[in-house]
């Protein structure tokens, strides 16, 4: 499981995700790791991974609260 460092535009999808783990991360979204993003307000997460025949793309929005993110990060967790 890999954590983007920075809040991510939620506009983005599969294609946009992806090019963020290849760019961004140097990884290849095509491990079979998971890939989990939030939004600048931490209310929402996305999980993307590849599941061997194709990208899968989870959403999670919260109505109340905010997802724990950490806001210093060394490397990649």
């Amino acid at each position: 499981v890999y954590l983007h460092k920075q809040p991510v535009d939620f506009r983005k999808s599969i294609n946009g995700l992806s090019l963020l783990v290849e760019q961004e991360m140097q990884l290849s979204p095509f491990s079979g790791a998971l890939f989990v993003f939030c939004n600048q307000q931490r209310t929402r997460l996305k999980v993307l991974y590849w599941d061997s025949t194709g990208f899968c793309l989870w959403y999670k929005r919260l109505e109340k609260d905010q997802f724990r993110w950490p806001r210093q990060m060394p490397g990649k967790i």
